[in-house]
């Protein structure tokens, strides 16, 4: 008996090694690769390459902590990351920088094929140098390195654009469903849990896939989801991606602040089912278009003048005004001093026991160097901001006490607070936008004890949204102006509502893209 037991061990063990497929082989293979950034070209800043602060190779997993080492979804497949970068939001990246990039993903995804699949990370709003497309040139690029059989999910913004191209060589694609983003990492997760599922059950690609351009060009601070129209227009999107036949659907507001025929709203669903995906795609789109007119700022606005009164008026700190028209997390420069420039020549802040105000923030690489020389405590006299985008005022001089130093942010480098009368400036080496409490609290303020905070931001994210006490939005002047009609298009697709805001009804009927393949 004891030999006949040895005998079958042997056996088994024979068979196991004789078969080359193991669990590990048999995992799918999926490539990750990706560059994001929206550009402003109303804006005179350019992005080159190290704005991206790019990861490569197995670094790519630090921006996904549901594919950290022991988690299911990394267990799934075996993942090759090539390069993902992410830029804050600002000028048009220069076609250096790009093609830069490009060639380091491509190099890698040449020599790890081949692939099943692709995780395709984008933000959909990059403009570059010379090309009107810059997703869909780098998809078609990826296609060729990896070729037509790999199923591709594509994860985007909801402020991105969708060109015919790009959706004819995504296989899947989505995106966001909150403006403010709450929902960026459980985005991306789904975009990954469809792309393992259609792998993991040999479904392959989705049959059908449809594409409604929907003539509106809104700026995301009247399509925020924390309000209607917009809250209950995303909200139909889930119960659609959730139908059977379906495998996801998603809008897609679009981004304003670039000059390029692609931009415009857009509707999308895949699926199996040609009926079920056109009904989903002929619902929102529609719905979308209904609801065009009741659109609106998710604040008050008003004119920086009146928006100060306003904070000078309230009780209850601490009061925060949105600089809107110079927003880095939109694509401005983040250096026009206008706003700035109004604040030092108000009489109420003039002296240190006048209102309280944070100021965040101005690039001053100047001042910054200064600042360090002499030390917190110390007096500095430079100017600040106004090196990029100069139109609407020149550089500030700021005058005043050096109250924190910081070093070691990954965008500003270097932070500095400078007092000037009761106004505590933020000074940074390199832009910065300030959205959490703690990039003020390490700089020695307590913004929730300040009477007046000025931001250089739209809508509010949340840690800010949570802490106000008053909030106004100021129609500010910058490269994102908050005035579409002023920017003056030339190249976008008309007529685009609201600028034509007489238009006749579009046709919102499904254009149907045609497989990757």
């Amino acid at each position: 008996m004891r030999n006949y037991f040895a005998l079958i061990v042997l056996v088994l063990m024979i068979v196991s090694c004789s078969n080359p497929t193991t669990d590990q082989q048999a995992l799918p293979r999926i490539a990750i690769a990706g560059i994001a950034i929206e550009s402003s070209t109303f804006s005179p800043a350019q992005t080159h390459e190290e704005a991206f602060h790019a990861q490569v190779d197995s670094n790519v997993f630090s921006y996904y902590p549901f594919l950290a080492q022991d988690s299911l979804h990394r267990k799934r497949a075996t993942w090759i990351p090539t390069l993902y970068g992410h830029a804050l939001p600002g000028g048009i990246v220069t076609r250096e920088a790009y093609e830069s990039l490009v060639k380091k993903i491509i190099s890698r995804l040449k020599a790890n094929g081949p692939y099943d699949g692709l995780f395709f990370d984008i933000h959909g709003a990059m403009s570059v140098v010379g090309i009107d497309d810059p997703e869909g040139d780098l998809i078609l690029r990826v296609r060729e390195a990896i070729g037509q059989e790999p199923i591709i999910s594509t994860f985007m913004d909801l402020h991105g654009n969708v060109t015919q191209r790009l959706a004819e060589q995504s296989d899947i694609i989505t995106c966001h469903r909150m403006a403010p983003h709450e929902d960026e990492l459980t985005s991306k997760k789904r975009a990954i849990e469809n792309l393992l599922e259609r792998l993991e059950t040999g479904s392959g690609k989705p049959a059908y896939k449809a594409w409604i351009p929907v003539p509106i060009l809104l700026p995301g601070e009247q399509t925020s989801t924390r309000i209607d129209p917009g809250k209950s227009l995303y909200a139909k999107v889930a119960p659609h991606a959730n139908t059977e036949g379906i495998v996801d659907a998603a809008i897609w507001v679009g981004y304003p602040w670039a000059d390029e025929p692609r931009n415009h709203a857009v509707v999308m669903a895949v699926g199996d089912d040609q009926e079920a995906v056109q009904a989903a795609a002929k619902d929102l789109a529609q719905s979308f278009w209904n609801a065009r007119h009741d659109f609106d700022f998710v604040a008050p606005t008003a004119t920086l003048e009146e928006s100060l009164e306003l904070a000078l008026a309230s009780t209850e700190a601490p009061f925060i005004i949105s600089d809107m028209g110079d927003n880095p997390t939109a694509g401005g420069a983040g250096d026009v001093t206008w706003t700035l420039t109004q604040l030092l020549g108000r009489p109420e802040f003039k002296t240190a026991d006048g209102p309280s105000l944070i100021y965040a923030s101005i690039p001053g690489p100047e001042l910054v160097a200064q600042a360090v020389e002499v030390g917190v405590g110390g007096m500095v006299d430079a100017p600040a901001g106004a090196v990029i985008d100069d139109r609407y005022a020149p550089p500030a001089q700021l005058k005043g006490k050096v109250t924190a130093i910081h070093h070691g942010d990954k965008h500003a480098e270097t932070e500095v607070v400078v007092q000037v009368g009761s106004i505590f400036v933020i000074v940074t080496k390199k832009r910065k936008p300030y959205h959490k409490e703690v990039d003020f609290t390490q700089l020695d303020l307590a913004p929730r004890a300040t009477d007046i905070v000025v931001v250089k931001i739209g809508y509010l994210v949340p840690e800010l949204y949570d802490m106000r006490k008053g909030w106004i939005m100021a129609l500010t002047p910058g490269g994102v102006d908050q005035d579409l009609e002023r920017l003056g298009y030339q190249r976008i697709q008309r007529p685009m509502y609201p600028i034509d805001q007489d238009m006749t009804d579009p046709d919102l009927s499904v254009h149907w893209i045609p497989l990757s393949e």
